[in-house]
């Protein structure tokens, strides 16, 4: 049986973790680097960097705070935000990043993915969606969930592995932050399509949001969240604690 992996997410801006609702409202959390050493020593399978304003603002990812926390953590880190060539992904890696997550780079560059696939293998490459309803439809969105691309997200979503993306995660822009639980149909739609891992973004609020997660969902590999573990909300240890309990599979 596969590990299910519980992974929180640190969204940097201006050198601080911040968060918000719905990618907006965004308020001060803490160290970017002192969360990432914390979350190390409690339990995280893995960390997700992202530098949520460095595409919308046209400018390289951080990488004085990235080296830091790589030197200090030891689970696999993916970093994401501003990636728009594979300068990007050399620069990452050579950080200490284990996995780059690309989003808007690979919107603007298709050819992106494939590239970075070809150079460092497909188990490096993740496609970083940001996915809100529009019209009854599941829309693809850039510049950290700011600018609608007209696109379709599972027909893109479905592309990008194609391409050579080994791992997708779906960060759902209606749900974020919001506490109500993960987008299930909407996840549900990416994992019928891809044959890849998928990490549910968007939406925990309690510990039953994750055992519904991934009983109703047992294709998900991963659950990201943000708010509930910054604020001491809900300790990954219990988490994990109550995942076991519940016969799914976890590294205690």
């Amino acid at each position: 049986m596969i590990t299910k992996r519980i992974i929180p997410c640190l969204d940097v801006k201006d050198g601080r973790v911040v968060k918000g609702v719905n990618f907006g409202g965004l308020a001060d959390v803490s160290s970017p680097v002192t969360l990432a050493e914390y979350y190390s020593r409690a339990g995280a399978d893995e960390l997700v960097f992202y530098d949520i304003t460095a595409s919308a603002e046209g400018r390289k990812l951080f990488t004085d705070i990235l080296t830091e926390a790589a030197q200090n953590v030891f689970i696999p880190l993916t970093v994401g935000g501003g990636i728009n060539a594979l300068s990007d992904f050399e620069r990452v890696l050579s950080c200490g990043a284990d996995k780059v997550s690309v989003n808007s780079g690979a919107i603007a560059n298709p050819n992106l993915i494939a590239e970075a696939a070809e150079r460092y293998g497909s188990q490096c490459v993740v496609i970083s969606c940001d996915v809100k309803r529009v019209d009854g439809q599941f829309r693809v969105f850039a510049k950290g969930g700011r600018v609608d691309t007209g696109m379709e997200a599972i027909e893109w979503i479905r592309r990008c592995v194609g391409n050579g993306a080994g791992e997708v995660v779906v960060n759902s822009i209606d749900t974020d932050g919001v506490k109500g639980g993960f987008d299930l149909p909407m996840l549900k739609a990416v994992c019928d399509a891809v044959d890849v891992p998928v990490i549910a973004s968007g939406g925990a609020g309690s510990m039953d949001h994750f055992i519904e997660l991934f009983q109703t969902l047992p294709r998900v590999d991963a659950g990201l969240a943000a708010s509930i573990f910054h604020f001491g909300e809900v300790a990954i240890s219990d988490l994990k604690e109550i995942l076991s309990q519940n016969d799914i599979n976890v590294r205690l």
